[in-house]
């Protein structure tokens, strides 16, 4: 992957609790990151609402991955959206866990 192609991931120890909740907190994120604890998915086949814009899903995209939540990294011509579940889990055991057990009704 060229250095170009390369977005800018937190590092493990650079994940905070208090952005993650805050990325965890829009119901939209919650959706794809729900979506994600299944394995990973091309950013295409990430469903958001029919009728959500591409620009709001791609700002979606980078709060988690600005977060630390999502690990984003090219893919032929499109990215692959992968959940940073060991990152999550060892920086706080068993807060994804809580939050992808929480209420699916919102």
């Amino acid at each position: 992957m060229t250095e170009e192609s390369r977005l800018p991931h937190p590092d493990r120890e650079d994940i905070e609790l208090t952005v993650v909740l805050f990325a965890l907190s829009d119901v939209a994120r919650l959706a794809l990151v729900r979506q994600l604890s299944d394995g990973p998915l091309d950013m295409v086949d990430c469903s958001l609402g029919a009728d959500m814009p591409k620009s709001t899903k791609s700002h979606q995209v980078k709060v988690l991955r600005e977060a630390g939540v999502i690990l984003s990294e090219l893919h032929g011509r499109n990215r692959r959206l992968t959940l940073r579940r060991p990152d999550l889990d060892a920086r706080f055991p068993g807060l994804l866990d809580a939050v992808l057990a929480g209420d699916r009704t919102d």
